[in-house]
């Protein structure tokens, strides 16, 4: 699409950081004086909450092993742009090449997207879905911040706020006596995350080499009528010449005599400017 082919996984990186943060919820079973008789996993799985109830609707009295209550069940429903969120569009983000350290890869400021979630929690009776919901609750405050890897090979890491927006349950008891009940608590979020675009090598090159040496000379255009003459004159008025410096120690410096070779001082090095007029 638009002549560039490139995947970053982001959308995985998301789905895969919202089933994280609830993928180690138990539940204790109690004993008539307080004590703890046995601990459950709650587990989790992607998925809409109609597919998890059709399950026990096939199976009410649970005879196949595939399921158990409680579980939770989570699913991507939308994505929406986000546009307070948006940023100079023309802005980069530039780190080293990890395969060429001599070479460098930039990124355009990325796009702003909510990220929908629901997650769905079936329990068979009332108590289990509040010892769960009491893991959950306090640490939305209404949002939790989690910081994610998003575009490893530029070291791009960002706090993606998850926010809890709304709670609702239903109790889908109907029918006569024999038919199972089931309480199933909703919870709707939404991921403030970002898309990114292609990655490209800086400087404009096909193969982002660093520019180490920058090098300009001034004329004095006035004494000529040409500018092509003056340019071509070797009368040099001053020249200008910008290097990157970096001690033996790996601090920057802008001092020439005190500064390693250019070429030892990579993309990831921690350089300072030499500039030398003459």
């Amino acid at each position: 699409m638009l002549g560039h082919t490139f995947y970053h996984n982001t959308i995985r990186r998301y789905v895969i950081l919202f089933g994280t943060l609830f993928n180690d919820i138990h539940i204790n079973r109690e004993d008539t004086s307080q004590g703890v008789t046995r601990t459950i996993k709650v587990p989790i799985s992607y998925g809409p909450k109609e597919k998890m109830l059709a399950r026990l609707d096939a199976d009410p009295e649970l005879k196949r092993p595939a399921i158990v209550l409680p579980r939770m069940s989570f699913e991507l429903t939308d994505l929406n742009y986000g546009p307070t969120r948006k940023l100079n569009t023309i802005g980069k983000i530039v780190a080293a090449n990890p395969d060429d350290t001599n070479s460098a890869k930039y990124q355009y400021t990325p796009v702003p997207y909510d990220l929908n979630f629901i997650l769905s929690i079936a329990v068979k009776n009332a108590d289990d879905g509040t010892r769960i919901l009491e893991q959950i609750l306090p640490f939305f405050t209404p949002n939790w911040n989690s910081t994610v890897d998003l575009i490893p090979e530029l070291g791009i890491r960002l706090d993606i706020p998850i926010v809890l927006n709304a709670v609702s349950s239903e109790d889908s008891y109907e029918g006569d006596f024999e038919a199972r009940r089931s309480i199933v608590w909703t919870l709707s979020f939404t991921m403030k995350g970002y898309i990114f675009g292609p990655t490209r090598p800086a400087n404009g090159s096909s193969s982002g080499q660093l520019i180490k040496l920058a090098n300009v000379n001034f004329y004095d255009t006035s004494t000529y009528t040409d500018i092509d003459n003056a340019v071509s004159n070797l009368d040099i008025v001053e020249n200008i010449t910008i290097t990157p410096g970096m001690a033996a120690n790996g601090s920057p410096t802008s001092n020439a005599s005190l500064s390693v070779s250019s070429d030892q001082i990579n993309a990831n090095s921690n350089y300072g400017y030499i500039i030398t007029k003459s």
